[in-house]
């Protein structure tokens, strides 16, 4: 989608109220969010050497952003997410089956090639990660997390609309999740897009959580590129609201159960990266050195959109835009951050 404001939108929250706002549903969702996953924060790196593998390749095309350490050998990447980063803390904190951490995740995605209402440069989420037993490897398990994440944010929903009754005329996210595969979609609508299948269907059951991507669907295509050394493609993926301001879903969250060595070395021979064996993150996965593991990011700029009922991503978070999304804001009375 290109940026567009709805005719006749006006922000229900002032630029002050706004903030004090945002401030507020950190805070009220990370303590739900801790509560129900047992997760305890941890402080995160922006940036992670260039040859360690813990950078996140996403779908394979976004160029990190990287430098040079001043007196130093080393090449750093400021990290595109913490999937890796996160699992590799676990085992080395110490944490323990049924117990995870989360973080702030700060990153600079310099090839958004759709930068729109919900789309920036500037990607903030909550990162959070949980080790498991082999035994909760399964579907079952991914729904209950699932759940739970949306419990957290409809109980963070409640809170901020007691606070701010203006709120309140946007209603309530739905706590019932639909939960539906990406093959499902494909078999149900096979001449349209994947956004407009997610469309279709989250516009119809308000909450829903898309599964399996990564993969290729029976048509030989895919649903949506997912990094084939984080997620494992048959136990993941996104947390999805119907947005009414902006006619869509948005996604608010990008999720699963971690690759163990087996689904590991089946996705890098499926997406011809190989190479990726030799690097130590890698290795210590593929030698099953590492503890098995669900977790996942949750954007903070939209989960502070829809709960506000905001029409543009800039409105709750700071960035760079080009001169037609600013010249379509300014027109339109939407101040960006």
């Amino acid at each position: 989608m290109n940026t567009t404001i709805p005719a006749g939108y006006r922000s229900i929250l002032g630029m002050y109220d706004t903030q004090k706002a945002i401030s507020l549903i950190h805070r009220l969702f990370e303590d739900r969010l801790g509560a129900l996953l047992n997760l305890y924060r941890v402080s995160a790196p922006l940036f992670v050497e260039e040859n360690s593998g813990l950078n996140d390749n996403l779908n394979g095309y976004e160029r990190p952003v990287s430098f040079e350490i001043l007196r130093s050998n080393h090449r750093a990447q400021v990290v595109q997410s913490l999937a890796k980063w996160k699992r590799l803390a676990l085992k080395r904190y110490g944490f323990f089956p049924g117990k995870g951490l989360y973080t702030d995740m700060n990153a600079i995605r310099r090839d958004e090639d759709e930068l729109d209402n919900l789309h920036s440069v500037y990607v903030d989420q909550w990162d959070w990660e949980k080790v498991i037993l082999a035994e909760n490897r399964n579907l079952d398990y991914l729904k209950l997390t699932v759940m739970d994440i949306v419990c957290a944010i409809c109980d963070t929903q409640e809170t901020i609309q007691s606070i701010y009754p203006q709120l309140q005329i946007l209603g309530k996210l739905s706590r019932d999740v639909s939960f539906v595969t990406t093959q499902e979609l494909e078999d149900l609508w096979p001449e349209k897009t994947p956004r407009e299948r997610e469309n279709a269907w989250v516009k119809d059951h308000r909450t829903a959580f898309i599964i399996g991507i990564g993969g290729t669907l029976r048509s030989g295509k895919r649903h949506d590129g997912r990094a084939p050394d984080y997620d494992d493609w048959n136990l993941n993926g996104d947390i999805m609201f119907y947005d009414d301001l902006l006619d869509c879903a948005m996604e608010i969250s990008s999720m699963g159960i971690r690759v163990d060595p087996e689904s590991l070395d089946r996705q890098l021979r499926l997406s011809g990266c190989d190479d990726r064996r030799e690097l130590p993150y890698h290795r210590m996965l593929l030698r099953g050195e590492l503890p098995l593991t669900i977790g996942g990011g949750i954007g903070q700029s939209r989960v502070s959109m829809l709960l506000l009922g905001k029409a543009h991503i800039g409105e709750v978070q700071a960035s760079i835009w080009d001169e037609e999304t600013m010249r379509i804001c300014e027109q339109s009375g939407v101040t960006l951050l």
